[in-house]
């Protein structure tokens, strides 16, 4: 399947799963998570039951589980791949006004959104289409994210349009688990110092104790300082890749215009990015393309043959007889004529 996404995405379980490419940091983060949690429940929970309570284990399960799955739930979510533009797509832009003498790749589309704010849309040579707004192509995936916030590598995935809340929820759970484990790794010492001489003797007693202590103390900070700064992202509704190119005005520092998705109050805007309707995908990978004669298709391969064996996007009819994005084999269907398309709605 991941032929079918022209980008450096892979894609599974029948375009149920999409990631980046490199997978080794993401390994290792959760190598990190799963040893420094299995370390806490192997050494300090049977003592922290025994001596205060049997929830301590139970509390720290939840939480466990609750950043085993953000993390996954970011890594295997398609991030608001938008599709590249199919070559009828192109040849119309290119036709639209014959009057610009300047390349597609120089050219730059003005939008006036409903509040009445005037964005430019710059044109992307790689995707072949004029960015969306909050669209940002990214290099290391080769695809244009929409509401792209950052590439996390430790997370293996773009971070946009429809996974920006699992990443946000990953950072707050993994900041209370941290945080839990710290907190009890000092409890489970002061313990057991009661009943030895010393601290060290403690130490001693459960080295394990004292390694956890040390990455979730090394750890925390990066961790809950990151998970801040999203918060002030959030309640601003500005992206990262916004906020370091300083696309909007802020209190502080000046912008070049005042963010017209901000709702003007900062809970309303956590409340959107997190509790808001997921927006669907932008590509269907598990759609079955019918071998019907009345459906037009645009190859996008390199084949030029009539019948190619290349993942395709093309235009497929709804019931409603709108086309909206398809990605499939085309495999035995022949296309006798090209087809026109006008150009996609960025409104």
């Amino acid at each position: 399947m991941s032929q079918y996404v022209e980008s450096r995405h892979r894609v599974f379980c029948y375009g149920r799963c999409i990631t980046g490419q490199n997978h080794s940091i993401f390994c290792l983060a959760l190598l990190l998570i799963t040893v420094t949690s299995s370390l806490f429940f192997v050494f300090d929970c049977p003592y922290l039951t025994k001596e205060l309570s049997p929830l301590i284990p139970v509390f720290a399960a939840i939480l466990f589980l609750s950043v085993i799955c953000c993390i996954l739930r970011t890594a295997c979510t398609d991030p608001g791949i938008l599709p590249r533009a199919t070559p009828d797509e192109l040849l119309y832009l290119e036709r639209t006004d014959n009057t610009q003498t300047v390349a597609l790749s120089g050219r730059v589309m003005e939008l006036q959104m409903r509040s009445g704010h005037v964005l430019q849309l710059k044109f992307c040579q790689t995707c072949r289409l004029f960015r969306p707004p909050r669209v940002s192509h990214c290099s290391l995936c080769n695809a244009c994210i929409a509401n792209f916030d950052h590439h996390c590598p430790w997370v293996g995935n773009c971070v946009g349009l429809r996974n920006y809340r699992y990443f946000y929820l990953f950072l707050l759970s993994l900041s209370l688990l941290c945080t839990y484990i710290f907190v009890f790794n000092i409890v489970n010492i002061v313990l057991r110092s009661q009943n030895n001489s010393t601290v060290a003797d403690a130490i001693r007693e459960t080295p394990a104790t004292m390694a956890e202590a040390l990455i979730c103390f090394f750890s925390i900070w990066s961790i809950i300082g990151l998970w801040s700064y999203h918060t002030y992202l959030i309640c601003r509704s500005v992206t990262t890749n916004e906020d370091i190119k300083d696309t909007w005005a802020t209190p502080h520092r000046g912008g070049n215009q005042i963010n017209p998705f901000s709702r003007g109050n900062g809970l309303v805007n956590c409340f959107a990015a997190l509790c808001g309707p997921l927006p669907p995908s932008f590509l269907n990978l598990r759609a079955f393309v019918k071998e019907e004669n009345s459906i037009p298709m645009t190859i996008t391969g390199t084949n030029n043959n009539n019948n190619t064996s290349d993942g395709i996007v093309g235009y497929f009819p709804e019931e409603n007889g709108n086309y909206s994005n398809r990605v499939g084999n085309t495999s035995g269907i022949h296309s006798t004529q090209q087809q026109r398309y006008l150009p996609r709605d960025y409104a």
